[in-house]
Protein backbone atom coordinates (compact mmCIF):
# COMPACT_ATOMS: atom_id res chain seq x y z
CA UNK A 1 0.00 0.00 0.00
CA UNK A 2 2.87 2.36 0.77
CA UNK A 3 4.38 1.85 -2.68
CA UNK A 4 1.03 2.46 -4.35
CA UNK A 5 0.34 5.55 -2.23
CA UNK A 6 3.78 6.96 -3.04
CA UNK A 7 3.19 6.43 -6.76
CA UNK A 8 -0.31 7.92 -6.53
CA UNK A 9 1.28 10.98 -4.89
CA UNK A 10 3.81 11.26 -7.71
CA UNK A 11 1.57 10.49 -10.70
CA UNK A 12 -2.07 10.49 -9.57
CA UNK A 13 -4.16 7.35 -9.67
CA UNK A 14 -4.79 7.58 -13.41
CA UNK A 15 -1.10 8.15 -14.09
CA UNK A 16 -0.03 5.12 -12.05
CA UNK A 17 -0.05 1.73 -13.74
CA UNK A 18 -0.02 -1.70 -12.17
CA UNK A 19 3.35 -2.19 -13.85
CA UNK A 20 4.71 0.88 -12.05
CA UNK A 21 3.51 -0.54 -8.73
CA UNK A 22 5.07 -3.90 -9.53
CA UNK A 23 8.35 -2.22 -10.53
CA UNK A 24 8.42 -0.21 -7.31
CA UNK A 25 7.92 -3.40 -5.31
CA UNK A 26 10.42 -5.38 -7.36
CA UNK A 27 7.85 -8.00 -8.34
CA UNK A 28 6.07 -8.97 -11.54
CA UNK A 29 2.81 -7.44 -12.64
CA UNK A 30 1.32 -10.92 -12.29
CA UNK A 31 2.25 -10.88 -8.59
CA UNK A 32 0.30 -7.65 -8.16
CA UNK A 33 -2.66 -9.13 -10.06
CA UNK A 34 -2.48 -12.17 -7.82
CA UNK A 35 -3.33 -10.00 -4.82
CA UNK A 36 -5.51 -7.36 -6.52
CA UNK A 37 -7.92 -7.74 -9.43
CA UNK A 38 -7.53 -4.12 -10.58
CA UNK A 39 -6.05 -0.75 -9.78
CA UNK A 40 -9.41 0.21 -8.25
CA UNK A 41 -8.92 -2.63 -5.76
CA UNK A 42 -5.54 -1.17 -4.80
CA UNK A 43 -7.03 2.31 -4.38
CA UNK A 44 -9.80 0.85 -2.22
CA UNK A 45 -7.22 -0.98 -0.12
CA UNK A 46 -5.48 2.35 0.47
CA UNK A 47 -8.64 4.33 1.36
CA UNK A 48 -10.72 1.62 3.08
CA UNK A 49 -9.04 1.96 6.50
CA UNK A 50 -10.01 5.65 6.61
CA UNK A 51 -13.52 5.15 5.23
CA UNK A 52 -14.18 2.22 7.55
CA UNK A 53 -13.46 4.46 10.57
CA UNK A 54 -16.51 6.62 9.74
CA UNK A 55 -19.01 4.09 11.13
CA UNK A 56 -17.28 3.70 14.52
CA UNK A 57 -16.91 7.50 14.78
CA UNK A 58 -20.65 7.92 14.24
CA UNK A 59 -21.43 5.02 16.63
CA UNK A 60 -19.28 6.51 19.39
CA UNK A 61 -20.87 9.92 18.92
CA UNK A 62 -24.42 8.54 18.90
CA UNK A 63 -23.69 6.84 22.24
CA UNK A 64 -23.12 10.26 23.88
CA UNK A 65 -25.85 12.09 25.77
CA UNK A 66 -26.93 15.40 24.33
CA UNK A 67 -26.27 17.12 21.03
CA UNK A 68 -23.24 19.08 22.26
CA UNK A 69 -21.49 15.91 23.48
CA UNK A 70 -22.35 14.10 20.23
CA UNK A 71 -21.03 17.00 18.16
CA UNK A 72 -17.79 17.15 20.18
CA UNK A 73 -17.28 13.37 19.93
CA UNK A 74 -17.81 13.29 16.17
CA UNK A 75 -15.60 16.34 15.63
CA UNK A 76 -12.80 14.75 17.66
CA UNK A 77 -13.21 11.49 15.75
CA UNK A 78 -13.09 13.16 12.35
CA UNK A 79 -10.09 15.28 13.37
CA UNK A 80 -8.28 12.13 14.54
CA UNK A 81 -9.11 10.54 11.19
CA UNK A 82 -7.71 13.51 9.27
CA UNK A 83 -4.55 13.53 11.39
CA UNK A 84 -4.07 9.77 11.15
CA UNK A 85 -4.55 9.67 7.39
CA UNK A 86 -2.77 12.89 6.41
CA UNK A 87 -0.79 11.33 3.57
CA UNK A 88 -3.83 9.54 2.15
CA UNK A 89 -5.82 12.78 2.33
CA UNK A 90 -3.05 14.86 0.79
CA UNK A 91 -2.51 12.36 -1.99
CA UNK A 92 -6.00 11.27 -2.93
CA UNK A 93 -8.49 13.96 -1.88
CA UNK A 94 -9.16 15.36 -5.33
CA UNK A 95 -8.32 12.46 -7.58
CA UNK A 96 -11.34 11.75 -9.84
CA UNK A 97 -10.84 7.98 -9.59
CA UNK A 98 -10.88 8.17 -5.80
CA UNK A 99 -13.94 10.44 -5.81
CA UNK A 100 -15.79 7.92 -8.00
CA UNK A 101 -14.86 5.03 -5.69
CA UNK A 102 -15.81 6.98 -2.55
CA UNK A 103 -19.21 7.95 -3.96
CA UNK A 104 -19.96 4.24 -4.54
CA UNK A 105 -18.49 3.09 -1.19
CA UNK A 106 -20.91 1.71 1.45
CA UNK A 107 -19.21 3.88 4.10
CA UNK A 108 -20.71 6.97 2.46
CA UNK A 109 -23.89 6.48 4.51
CA UNK A 110 -21.76 6.91 7.63
CA UNK A 111 -20.58 10.24 6.31
CA UNK A 112 -24.22 11.32 6.20
CA UNK A 113 -24.60 10.21 9.83
CA UNK A 114 -21.57 12.30 10.74
CA UNK A 115 -23.05 15.36 9.00
CA UNK A 116 -26.28 14.87 10.93
CA UNK A 117 -24.39 14.56 14.23
CA UNK A 118 -22.51 17.77 13.51
CA UNK A 119 -25.83 19.55 13.00
CA UNK A 120 -25.60 19.59 9.25
CA UNK A 121 -29.21 18.71 8.56
CA UNK A 122 -30.58 22.08 9.69
CA UNK A 123 -32.24 23.78 6.71
CA UNK A 124 -30.96 27.29 7.42
CA UNK A 125 -28.27 28.68 5.12
CA UNK A 126 -25.84 29.36 7.97
CA UNK A 127 -25.85 25.70 9.06
CA UNK A 128 -25.41 24.49 5.51
CA UNK A 129 -22.47 26.83 4.94
CA UNK A 130 -20.83 25.82 8.26
CA UNK A 131 -21.11 22.15 7.25
CA UNK A 132 -19.55 22.84 3.86
CA UNK A 133 -16.71 24.80 5.47
CA UNK A 134 -16.01 22.19 8.14
CA UNK A 135 -16.17 19.23 5.75
CA UNK A 136 -14.05 20.84 3.09
CA UNK A 137 -11.80 22.57 5.58
CA UNK A 138 -10.88 19.41 7.44
CA UNK A 139 -10.06 17.56 4.23
CA UNK A 140 -8.09 20.50 2.86
CA UNK A 141 -6.19 20.90 6.11
CA UNK A 142 -5.03 17.29 5.87
CA UNK A 143 -3.84 17.93 2.32
CA UNK A 144 -2.34 21.41 2.81
CA UNK A 145 1.46 21.50 2.51
CA UNK A 146 1.51 24.51 4.88
CA UNK A 147 0.77 22.21 7.84
CA UNK A 148 3.04 19.30 6.97
CA UNK A 149 5.62 20.53 9.47
CA UNK A 150 3.19 20.42 12.40
CA UNK A 151 3.45 17.36 14.58
CA UNK A 152 0.27 15.33 14.93
CA UNK A 153 -0.58 16.62 18.42
CA UNK A 154 -0.32 20.30 17.46
CA UNK A 155 -2.16 19.66 14.21
CA UNK A 156 -4.95 17.85 16.08
CA UNK A 157 -5.28 20.60 18.71
CA UNK A 158 -5.49 23.35 16.09
CA UNK A 159 -7.96 21.42 13.93
CA UNK A 160 -10.21 20.80 16.94
CA UNK A 161 -10.12 24.46 17.95
CA UNK A 162 -10.88 25.61 14.40
CA UNK A 163 -13.68 23.06 14.05
CA UNK A 164 -15.27 24.18 17.31
CA UNK A 165 -15.19 27.82 16.21
CA UNK A 166 -16.79 26.99 12.88
CA UNK A 167 -19.52 24.87 14.45
CA UNK A 168 -20.26 27.55 17.01
CA UNK A 169 -21.28 29.83 14.18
Amino acid sequence: MTAALDLFAEHGVSGTSLQMIADRLGVTKAAVYHQFQSKDDIVLAVIDPALNRLGPIADEAEAQRGNAARREQVLAGVVDLVVGFRKVSATLSFDPVVMRLVRAHPALRNLQRIRRLLGGTAPDPGSRVRMAVIAGGLMMAGADPAVTGLDDEDFRDHLLAAGRRILKG
